[in-house]
């Protein structure tokens, strides 16, 4: 049973603990001196009285005096004197204990203040440490947020090599990133090179007039094989470009897209029994309009090709404009049904859904991962979730830009 989130206990910082640690050691030394300021004084007082009593070896000191029109001396003038000694002994003893405290107290209040301030300079350096890395550790995806850096200016000293140190990993991190990027794409293209070939080779062996039945029949294998890795191998190429941040961005309607890419499927979707509907409404933002047509062309192939097969299946595309300044994209489709826990999954590269349709198994397994790249990119987000009775919801959030399509 957990507690009240009133009850549950709170962490003190790092920079309240050692503001008080700083209060601590500066009342323990106030204390300190404070005793030793007393003991000093208490031993003063001693040797001053003792000295008005005491005579050298072979002389005699009287003392007399007149107190309240009474004439004193000897034994009983020396006792008064002690009884006001004692008395001034008290007071002067008592004041400086009791004026001691409470300038201690007033001097400690402020000592802790200063200390908090100067634990905040301190700290400030680390405070950027952590600000640097949450930013990192915010990102939509992990390498977007590796080109931040701490910059650390100031002397040299733990903190700053501390600093240094968490750059260069980061920048170590961000050369990793992006030489991996590289490398998709570049095998991507040196790979499409020997599939053309491939595929031309097939198709030129396939229309021979010699050409038996048998030769026909593996060359349609070898072209749906030979197709399916250039699918695949296209699909890492817009990966790889997908997981770039957009800076060349233009006015795009995601309305008009969606029309577009109804329209492009309308054929796939009737040939599979699939009907696909449309709802637009204006829902403008920015951003590279190509991969915005592949971030919706990838989720309506989707939800034709993971559907029903009994003539009943369909897809609903829709855009809009939401509150708070955003763009959707809302794909559904009937289907099969997807448990809540096998979401997430599906936009991991490679990853298919068991239920993909026999006559359209042609899926690489990167659609969705297209998608939430593209997204991405562009500075949105990609949720999904089950529909009741089968199928999945799918709706990609994208920044709105609403003064773009005023007229």
């Amino acid at each position: 049973m957990s507690l009240p989130r009133w009850l549950t206990p709170v962490q003190p910082t790092l920079r309240l603990r050692l503001t008080l640690v700083y209060g601590a050691v500066f009342l323990a030394a106030g204390l300190l001196l404070l005793g030793v300021t007393y003991v000093l004084f208490d031993q003063q007082l001693d040797r001053s009285f003792n000295d008005r009593y005491t005579t050298e070896p072979g002389r005699t000191k009287q003392v007399f005096f007149v107190h309240d029109g009474v004439r004193l001396s000897g034994d009983a003038a020396i006792e008064w004197l002690r009884r006001q000694e004692l008395e001034l002994r008290g007071a002067a003893v008592t004041s400086l204990l009791t004026q001691g405290m409470i300038a201690l107290v007033m001097v400690g209040g402020v000592a802790m203040g200063l200390g908090w301030v100067v634990a905040g300079r301190v700290l400030a350096p680390l405070r950027l440490v952590t600000e640097t890395a949450r930013k990192i550790a915010a990102a939509p995806m992990a390498e977007r947020g590796l080109h931040e850096r701490i910059a650390l200016d100031g002397p040299p000293d733990e903190v700053k090599d501390l600093a240094d140190t968490f750059d260069t990993m980061v920048e170590r991190l961000d050369h990793s990133f992006d030489g991996q990027r590289r490398f998709v794409a570049n095998a991507s293209h040196e790979l499409r090179t020997p599939l053309t070939l491939n595929r031309a080779l097939v198709e030129l062996a396939m229309h021979r007039r010699t050409a038996s039945a048998d030769v026909k029949e593996l060359g349609e294998s070898l072209l749906e094989i030979n197709g399916r890795h250039e699918r695949l191998i296209g699909g890492l190429l817009l990966l790889a470009r997908s997981e770039q941040e957009v800076a060349d961005r233009s006015p795009v309607d995601l309305a008009d897209v969606v029309t577009h890419v109804v329209a492009q499927t309308a054929a796939d979707a009737a040939a599979a029994g699939i009907a696909v509907y449309e709802v637009t409404a204006p829902a403008p933002t920015t951003g590279d309009a190509l991969l915005l047509e592949r971030l919706v062309h990838n989720l309506v192939e989707n939800g034709v090709r993971y559907n029903v097969d009994d003539g009943t299946g369909w897809v609903r595309v829709v855009s809009r404009t939401v509150p708070g300044g955003r763009v959707e994209v809302e794909v559904s489709n009937t289907g099969p049904s997807v448990p809540p826990y096998d979401v997430p999954l599906l936009f991991k590269p490679f990853h298919r859904n068991s239920s993909e349709r026999p006559l359209t198994g042609t899926s690489a397994g990167l659609g969705l991962s297209i998608v939430r790249s593209v997204a991405t990119a562009h500075g949105g987000d990609v949720r999904a979730r089950p529909r009741d009775g089968g199928g999945l919801i799918v709706v990609a959030s994208l920044p709105a830009s609403p003064d773009l399509f005023t007229p």
